[in-house]
């Protein structure tokens, strides 16, 4: 598949797992870090936990809605540069608890700040491709998450402010790839100027009135990012309390990251198949958790935990590289606006879902935990096919799409 790719996308894609492996040294131990090296609790864990988390919906918001504005060169250099230098300085300023949490705050900010800007970056330059190519790239992010996560562990061991440095080190050098990389294959074609011009005179509030373009589709993504929750909050201490090995939790992710890998066939026959359109495949996706999150309710087992993995990680298959490819090709110029604006409503179900899905299992154990996650899958199920369904509509009327006359 690589091999039809020309060399600019291979190189885009090679930094982009160097990055991704480098992301990973650092996000799992974030716990562990505040728990074991500065001795506070878990309650302040889950904190600065919420802090980073609140900072990325903020940069998804912002890094959508300064694309256009500042330019896309300057957005993404800036926003790794400044992840790099917090990263970078982190280890300096860790044992300063107050000053640790507003810089986890900030490297959330500025790790986010990023995202909508590549995605766009990816919609804009290579139009063509891009609905394949969100699909890649996805597929490179989580090898090197499953090749970082691997590494995290035999880092801590030796030192957690090393893994915080090499994670540093990562953005840094993707930042001066990116500034070299956008020197030698331009930032988005023809047009952009008047992309630029015509996008810094529209106005916030409308663009947000399109509701049909993103708002039901990002719903439906918080929905699946609270309801996958139950790993965390469920699946992980369900297997403490019954006794079993606390590798089995770390298994679960093995198979999540080789099932992405190696079931491309399968989530491309379910596109021929059943779900051809990208609306479709939002559909499916959200059914496939709907039963992955059911099986984990009748079967409060392993097998049963290792059978929704299975059908949650196809799910996860389908909708992430959709919802970028559907806010690229149908948001016109506005795109980037929109995709920061669908990644921080999305991301704000994994800020509330281990909240709640904690207070939900000291008060019932996993059960209670279960019935959230289907319905939450359900709501998530209702919410893409009313997208669908608006956008059908709009499409049969021959209304223009959001800023589509604005992108050559």
């Amino acid at each position: 598949m690589l091999a039809s790719y020309p060399k600019e996308i291979k190189v885009f894609l090679l930094a982009s797992l160097i990055n991704a492996i480098g992301s990973a040294l650092m996000w799992p131990l974030v716990t562990m870090f505040v728990f074991d090296e500065l001795g506070r609790s878990m309650a302040d864990a889950g904190l600065v936990i919420l802090i980073q988390s609140l900072g990325g919906i903020a940069g998804q918001l912002l890094g959508g809605a300064l694309y256009h504005r500042i330019g896309v060169k300057r957005l993404i250099i800036g926003a790794l540069g400044l992840n790099a230098a917090g990263l970078l300085l982190l280890p300096a300023l860790s044992h300063n608890w107050p000053v640790f949490i507003v810089m986890m705050g900030l490297i959330g900010l500025f790790n986010a700040l990023s995202m909508p800007a590549i995605q766009a970056f990816i919609g804009f330059r290579f139009a063509e491709r891009r609905g394949e190519l969100y699909n890649v790239v996805y597929i490179a992010n989580n090898i090197g998450v499953a090749v970082g996560t691997a590494l995290s562990g035999f880092l801590a061991e030796m030192s957690y402010s090393l893994s915080f440095v090499l994670n540093g080190v990562s953005s840094g050098v993707f930042a001066v790839f990116f500034l070299f990389y956008l020197k030698h294959v331009g930032t988005g074609g023809s047009g952009i100027s008047l992309i630029k011009k015509r996008s810094a005179e529209a106005g916030i509030w409308l663009l947000l009135k399109d509701v049909r373009l993103y708002l039901f589709m990002a719903l439906g993504g918080m929905l699946i990012n609270l309801g996958n929750s139950i790993w965390n909050t469920g699946v992980s201490p369900f297997i403490i309390e019954h006794g079993m090995s606390k590798q089995m939790f770390g298994y679960l992710w093995t198979f999540n990251g080789i099932l992405i890998f190696v079931a491309q066939p399968v989530t491309n026959l379910v596109k021929r198949v059943s779900a051809s359109s990208i609306k479709a495949q939002l559909t499916a996706s959200a059914v496939l958790y709907l039963s992955g999150y059911a099986v984990i309710l009748a079967m409060h087992s392993f097998t049963g935990m290792v059978l929704g993995m299975l059908l949650t990680t196809l799910g996860e298959m389908l909708i992430a590289p959709a919802i970028p490819a559907f806010l690229s090709e149908n948001g016109g110029s506005h795109a980037p606006f929109y995709l920061g604006l669908a990644g921080g409503i999305g991301s704000a179900g994994r800020v509330i879902g281990p909240y709640v899905m904690g207070v939900l299992y000291d008060g019932g154990g996993l059960t209670p935990v279960a019935w959230l996650a289907v319905a939450t899958a359900a709501m998530a199920v209702a919410s893409f096919v009313a997208h669908a369904a608006v956008n059908r509509r709009r499409e049969e009327a021959g209304a223009p799409l959001q800023g589509k006359t604005l992108h050559s």
